[in-house]
């Protein structure tokens, strides 16, 4: 083709869009009426050494304009942060012609089609080009695993409610590979996986993890229901559990029955990756979690006691946040905003719950419950953005930030209704204990609040007079006003009433906890938040600068290393003497940082004599202990 008629050609193409598609079409809104047909979604996801899901999807049609949409609202992600950039090589063809598509220049999830006349069915190709490195996202494709998340290999007609979008999937597995899903099999064919038809949301809410080294675990042997832990592993070793830790998990179950009350799913599926290399993840579903943490969570099942909250927290979830789930979250679609103004409730009352399951069903120990209850509260104790910003104000926080890293979280604040919204679930619990002489607890709003129509899936939208009405009739107090105090002020300090009430004060100490051991060992970093304001890397890069403290003042920012400790090259034990030696000495003896920004090399100097500092709990003499209560698993 000559270059005149390669223009003339492109120019009538680009004529033809624009007379299809004026300069904004619109997206319709989505109207509560069942979609014509079922829709086919073939992925394969063989592709492990280029990490990339290639995807065929069949959508019956009707000739005339048609738009499709990328879920832009990600359930549990709380935000506008479907990974549309990972989408590519979208391409449409209807009776074997293609079909040219143009993006909307408003709503940019969203892309408008002319359908033909005589055309019944569209067919679409397109990738789904999972990220490479962690800097491009979570990697969610190894040689060794995989986890297909429906709602980022999947387009969607606009016009219609995801519960009256009926679709059938299919996937391609890599060679004798396992997988594990709550959504439902059909059958499988060799490494073909064909799944019964489902609805949109469904199919959304129910991703699928696959692997080489699997294993699985029934959680519940004599239950009217299969609970199922659904292990993936880099290497099958890493899959070998003991028994007394499947009790444990097993315990977690019966723990969650006794305190709910009630179960909203057919089935419950865990889904749990160990590896180094396939991402971590802790994000609820329905009818199964999506977990990924790093191995040896069996194998060194002693050193990881600070993150076996993980599950009891995403179980919860089942309950509070997708069965129970607040009014703001009752959208009719992936590409509407959500409301998140109680997820100091969807979030900070799972986390509370989180950690008192772990503790209940013996996956923490009642003493390792208190140092993580420690850590939290001293955390949020000197979060010295409080003085501007209320916690409420952050669970505008995935949509304002999208979770990406902050420079000061300190004083900017990151998603604070987690851990400073579960400190406030303490408070309402123990004040509920006290004001009722023992008689009733948060316990009993559990029950009150998600044991209600017991194994149905529809979800039940709450508001913020629904929850203070079930607290009122639990204990009768002002209920509102105390919420919209500790939601809406400003500290100083961490709501830790709850603590004091519960028996126990927030003390600091030379000596950290296990449960900070353990933490730093699995970060590889020093936690120095309570003595210098920061906390270093095992390389020497500076992290989560305390806002006005020691380090702030002397000029240091997270994008700075620490490059040697009084003439020393760098290493945690040299700095951590270098604190020791400071408090010890009989004259002023500042600890000298050579620290490096950039290619600038600078010598700082800290003066700081108060010692290491690390959080514990101390009991309040002549005090009742709430704790141990609240810990206690029920009978």
């Amino acid at each position: 083709m000559t270059a005149s008629k390669f223009a003339s050609t492109v120019s009538a193409a680009a004529l033809a869009l624009a007379l299809a598609f004026p300069a904004h079409a619109g997206v319709p809104a989505p109207v509560a009426q069942p979609y014509p047909g079922t829709i086919v979604l073939n992925v394969d996801a063989t592709d492990l050494s280029q990490q990339i899901f290639r995807m065929h999807m069949t959508i019956p049609v009707k000739p005339g304009p048609l738009t499709l949409l990328y879920p832009q609202w990600i359930p549990a992600n709380h935000g506008p942060n479907g990974p549309i950039t990972q989408l590519a090589g979208l391409k449409f063809t209807a009776n074997g012609k293609p079909v040219e598509w143009a993006r909307d220049p408003v709503q940019v999830y969203a892309f408008h089609l002319v359908v033909p006349e005589g055309a019944t069915t569209l067919e679409a190709e397109y990738q789904y080009l999972s990220p490479l490195d962690g800097g491009q996202g979570r990697i969610t494709m190894t040689d060794d695993i995989l986890g297909v998340q429906w709602i980022s290999t999947t387009l969607y007609p606009a016009g219609y409610v995801a519960r009256g979008i009926d679709v059938q999937a299919n996937l391609k597995l890599p060679a004798g590979w396992q997988y594990a899903t709550a959504l439902e099999t059909d059958n499988r064919a060799g490494d073909e996986v064909h799944f019964k038809t489902s609805d949109l949301e469904t199919l959304m809410d129910s991703p699928l993890f696959a692997g080489r080294y699997s294993k699985r675990f029934d959680l519940d042997p004599d239950g009217k229901v299969r609970v199922t832990l659904n292990v993936f592993a880099d290497h099958p070793e890493s899959l070998e559990a003991k028994p007394e830790q499947i009790a444990a998990h097993r315990a977690l179950v019966q723990q969650a029955y006794k305190l709910y009350g009630s179960y909203h799913y057919d089935h419950y599926d865990f889904l749990f990756a160990l590896s180094d290399e396939f991402g971590g993840i802790g994000r609820e579903h329905h009818q199964s979690s999506e977990n990924g943490v790093k191995p040896g969570y069996f194998t060194d099942w002693a050193k990881g006691e600070s993150g076996r909250d993980l599950l009891p927290h995403e179980y919860t979830h089942s309950w509070n946040g997708k069965f129970r789930r607040p009014a703001g979250q009752d959208v009719p679609n992936f590409n509407t905003p959500m409301d998140n103004e109680l997820l100091w409730v969807y979030e900070g009352q799972t986390q509370y719950w989180g950690n008192v399951l772990a503790a209940r069903s013996g996956l923490v120990s009642a003493t390792g419950a208190r140092d993580a209850l420690a850590a939290m509260a001293a955390r949020y104790d000197s979060v010295a953005g409080r003085a501007w910003r209320a916690v409420q104000d952050t669970v505008y926080d995935p949509i304002l930030n999208a979770r990406r890293p902050l420079g000061w979280p300190n004083w900017q604040r990151s998603e604070d209704y987690y851990v400073e919204g579960m400190l406030i679930w303490l408070d309402i619990d123990t004040r509920i204990r006290e004001l009722s002489g023992e008689r009733r607890s948060l316990d009993d709003f559990a029950r009150a609040f998600y044991g209600v129509n017991n194994g149905s899936h529809l979800p039940a939208f709450y508001t913020f007079d629904d929850v203070v009405a079930t607290l009122n009739k639990i204990q009768p107090y002002d209920w509102a006003a105390f919420l919209r105090a500790k939601l809406d002020g400003h500290g100083p300090g961490a709501p830790l009433d709850g603590l004091a009430r519960a028996g126990w004060k927030l003390v600091y100490t030379d000596t950290p906890t296990d449960y900070i051991k353990g933490y730093d060992e699995r970060n590889k970093s020093l936690d120095l938040t309570y003595s210098l304001g920061f906390t270093v890397a095992q390389d020497g890069a500076v992290r989560n600068v305390v806002w006005d403290g020691i380090g702030f003042r002397a000029g240091l920012a997270a994008n700075t290393t620490v490059m040697a400790v009084n003439d020393r090259v760098y290493k945690p034990e040299l700095l951590k003497a270098a604190i020791k030696d400071a408090k010890d000495a009989k004259e002023d003896k500042p600890i000298r940082l050579l620290v490096r920004k950039g290619n600038v090399l600078r010598t700082i100097a800290l003066d700081y004599r108060g010692g290491l500092r690390y959080p514990r709990l101390e009991r309040i003499p002549g005090t009742r202990d709430r704790l141990e209560t609240i810990f206690a698993a029920l009978k």
